[in-house]
């Protein structure tokens, strides 16, 4: 028999962070592990859109860092130590930063600022970039909260949404998708 997904015990409004603390499903801790839930289930979409597998496994390798991400935010900081979470490490962040480069190599120089979109697989992955920036904005709100928040999470988040800018113009460069120049009205 398998377990049931259902506890209802959350039919309150409340929920039980990792370690057994009750908080309301309003807290801001809540919202962020949340956000980067959601942004996990946006970089899953964005993987199955993408052709290039280089790409497809770096979003591999960033979903599993967002459950990390994810995993330590819904845990009780003042528990967290006893517990068994899996760490976020500054390599994480230079894979990144490395990937990036090597996108940017193979890509002309971006001269202007572009509009997203220009193919539906483009435009999903500005909408993770998106998201990704609102999962950052909710750490930085928790950690100047009562609640802190590790660095390096707030770093990785900052350098995932630039990861994902970039990810989208090579994306596009790869399938010959022109970019959409921002071209102010004056």
């Amino acid at each position: 028999m398998s377990m049931k997904i259902y506890t209802k015990t959350g039919d309150r409004g409340t929920t039980s962070l990792i370690g057994g603390t009750k908080v309301p499903k309003s807290h801001l801790r809540i919202e962020a592990y949340g956000t980067v839930d959601e942004l996990n289930s946006y970089t899953g979409l964005c993987k199955d859109l993408l052709t290039d597998e280089a790409s497809v496994k770096m979003l591999q390798e960033i979903q599993d860092r967002l459950f990390t991400i994810g995993s330590s935010l819904a845990c009780d900081p003042e528990k967290e130590p006893r517990l068994r979470i899996p760490d976020l490490k500054e390599t994480d962040v230079q894979l990144l930063e490395k990937e990036m480069d090597r996108m940017n190599e193979a890509m002309p120089e971006m001269k202007n600022f572009i509009l997203p979109g220009g193919h539906p697989t483009l435009s999903h992955i500005h909408i993770a970039r998106c998201v990704c920036r609102r999962a950052e904005r909710c750490c930085v709100r928790l950690d100047e909260g009562d609640a802190e928040v590790e660095g390096l999470i707030i770093k990785y988040l900052n350098r995932l949404s630039d990861y994902l800018f970039v990810l989208s113009r090579f994306t596009g460069h790869q399938q010959g998708i022109p970019e959409i120049p921002w071209k102010p009205r004056l």
